[in-house]
């Protein structure tokens, strides 16, 4: 057991994948932090205009009704 534990210790393996996972795990944060913003981004732009859509639309009915 004592040699195992020794081995253990001295071997840079496991160092090396926990190294490579935390960063995996840094760069997974960062793309779902980047897309949640993109995503509230792009949900402002389509609001913006899905409104001014409306707002055409509607001022072309008018003016069609007001030459009918």
């Amino acid at each position: 057991m004592k040699n195992f534990m020794g081995r253990f210790v001295k071997s840079e393996d496991g160092v090396t994948a926990l190294e490579y996972g935390l960063i995996a795990g840094l760069i997974a944060i960062m793309i779902i932090g980047g897309a949640t913003k993109i995503g509230t981004n792009l949900q402002s732009v389509f609001t913006t205009i899905g409104d001014q859509m409306s707002t055409a639309s509607t001022a072309a009915t008018a003016a069609a009704a007001k030459t009918d």
